[in-house]
């Protein structure tokens, strides 16, 4: 992986507070548990640099050792699997507040690669750090727990959508999701965002052929569900893009905390 190391420098508590306040994986994480300020202080110090990523580079390959946790601070980026014939399926996109190396991490091998679609920033945690702070803090080892659930719920729609759901179900269950993650980390207006993909991505990600993707595309344009300039989607009728799609945000409940988890163990 071809990166630019920005290694982090020490700062006082009250710029950690501001610069962390809207970082997008805090922004999940605090959707779940209350996180303090000695609890960012704790984040911080097992964050060992910040990289800038371009795009079109591999972030993980599939078959190969890798011991990081990746939080995405800002760009976009793919899991995917190359078969023998050539051919690509995307599993999921990647999205800023995302953590890649999870689940390539926690494997023996990576089962799957990663590529930046976008510029990127990222802040770079050895996954043994990472397991240090859970063991001191375990409610960050919580927010990782919830945040799998999360991920292993979006991987059951996106089954339901190459399986069973049309190829416009399977489109409109795309962008709604899309909206709603990007709607979490404060990157969406309330109908309407900016596709970071392109076609041939979300062709790979649904299972259908460019041209099918343009014409599906077209009919919800027609039917007057979504409105598209360039790469910017506008959602025009929500409920009946939600009706057609089956579509149900994912939310994750908040963490229900107990005493001996809120107190710093670290002491």
């Amino acid at each position: 992986m071809n990166v630019s190391v920005r290694p982090l420098t020490a700062r006082a508590s009250g710029a950690i507070k501001d610069i962390w306040r809207c970082d997008p994986f805090v922004v999940r994480a605090r959707s779940l548990v209350d996180l303090t300020l000695p609890d960012l202080q704790s984040l911080r110090a097992v964050i060992e640099t910040e990289a800038a990523v371009k795009k079109r580079r591999d972030l993980i390959l599939e078959g190969y050792e890798f011991s990081k946790l990746y939080f995405i601070k800002e760009g976009f980026a793919a899991r995917y699997k190359l078969l023998r014939n050539g051919k690509r399926q995307i599993v999921n996109f990647v999205l800023p507040g995302d953590i890649v190396g999870m689940p390539g991490s926690f494997l023996d091998r990576a089962a799957n690669s990663v590529i930046a679609v976008s510029d990127m920033t990222l802040q770079i945690c050895a996954l043994d750090a990472f397991v240090g702070l859970c063991c001191r803090q375990p409610k960050f080892g919580l927010v990782l727990t919830w945040l799998a659930a999360q991920e292993a719920a979006h991987y059951a729609e996106h089954i339901i959508d190459v399986g069973r759901r049309t190829p416009a179900e399977r489109l409109a269950h795309l962008l709604l999701e899309i909206h709603s993650r990007l709607s979490v980390v404060g990157l969406a207006d309330e109908f309407a965002f900016t596709l970071p993909f392109t076609q041939e991505m979300m062709s790979d990600a649904l299972g259908l052929s460019v041209p099918h993707l343009n014409r599906t595309l077209a009919l919800l344009r027609t039917e007057g569900l979504i409105a598209v300039n360039e790469r910017r989607v506008e959602i025009i009728d929500r409920k009946a893009m939600e009706l057609l799609a089956q579509f149900q945000p994912i939310q994750s409940a908040q963490i229900p905390l107990s005493e001996d988890v809120v107190v710093n163990r670290s002491a």
